[in-house]
């Protein structure tokens, strides 16, 4: 299988992930885990929680969206595997972000830059 590494692409997207990650930290003082955003979203403890989760949500669906506008086109997306691989790798991950009290997002990007214990466990 052959992959194409973008440094450059990569990189702002990283900085852009951090940035954002900062950002709700700094002002809600909430760390960006999908997984738990998501849940939150799902059932919600407040008005004030649902909103800022919901306008979360849609800024990552709608990236795509602004790629093709910008682009005018999307880039070729090819996944080496069948539905029922993507559907069972989808389950798996779930359970573990469940077991693991969080996802890649929030152990990975907020957890390790925080030097949190608990985070460098479950990432590695």
């Amino acid at each position: 299988m052959m992959t194409e590494f973008t440094p450059l692409t990569s990189t702002i997207g990283g900085a852009l992930i951090g940035a954002a990650s900062v950002l709700l930290m700094l002002l809600l003082g909430r760390i960006m885990g999908v997984t738990g955003i998501l849940a939150g979203l799902i059932v919600p403890a407040s008005k004030d929680e649902f909103a800022w989760r919901f306008a979360l949500l849609v800024g990552m669906v709608s990236g795509p969206g602004l790629v093709f506008f910008t682009a005018g086109s999307l880039p070729e997306i090819q996944i080496p595997g069948s539905a029922l691989m993507l559907v069972l790798g989808g389950l798996i991950v779930g359970v573990g972000t469940t077991l693991g009290g969080g996802c890649t997002s929030g152990h990975g990007v907020c957890g390790l830059a925080r030097v949190s214990p608990r985070s460098i466990v479950a990432t590695v």
